[in-house]
């Protein structure tokens, strides 16, 4: 049973699996500005990603470069998020992402919704 077990786990083997699957989610977010997927992992996708452009707003230049750099491996990313994103966002507490249902899956039927960039 799983009481009290805050991660989901998305049917993928092990911790390391899941870092990389919401990290590349939310890469493909941030480059694409929307991607369609299943609905849990587009809600834990869009904590990640609040806490992405959080980081890139409230710390100084340097700084927030090497954070992003470490949670994103990807530098068109990092370099969207510090240049046009953190600007966009600049008056905006939270709520960086929008999630709209799409319908469901073909195959088996999971629920897919569209994550984009507000």
């Amino acid at each position: 049973m799983r009481h009290q077990k805050r991660n989901k786990k998305f049917g993928v083997g092990g911790t390391d699996h899941r870092r990389l699957l919401l990290k590349t989610l939310a890469m493909n977010v941030i480059i694409h500005e929307k991607v369609k997927t299943t609905e849990p992992k587009a809600k834990a996708v869009a904590s990640y990603i609040a806490r992405l452009i959080d980081t890139a707003k409230n710390n100084d230049k340097l700084t927030a470069i090497r954070l992003l750099n470490k949670l994103v491996n990807h530098k068109s990313c990092s370099k969207k998020i510090m240049e046009q994103l953190v600007s966009k966002y600049s008056n905006r507490k939270s709520g960086y992402t929008r999630i709209t249902k799409v319908g469901f899956r073909a195959g088996d039927c999971a629920p897919l919704v569209l994550i984009e960039l507000v």
